[in-house]
């Protein structure tokens, strides 16, 4: 079976995908939990904010003409 990404969420008692899919017996699963959707916006808020900071309007716009071979 080749790698695919699947959406879940648990509901109180068990894991449950979000989509359908056939999985084979004993297949191998990774888990992985995600915080709280608030908890990533904050994020996301915090890490554009530090990248606006670092890309500034007043950096300057590179070309590929500024690169060296």
């Amino acid at each position: 079976m080749k790698t695919v990404a699947l959406t879940a969420h648990f509901d109180g008692e068990k894991v449950q995908l979000d989509e359908p899919c056939q999985l084979e017996r004993n297949a191998r699963l990774m888990v992985v939990v995600l915080p709280p959707d608030d908890e990533r916006q904050a994020w996301s808020r915090l890490s554009a904010a530090q990248l606006a900071k670092a890309y500034g309007d007043d950096e300057p716009e590179y070309t590929a003409a500024d690169l060296r071979p």
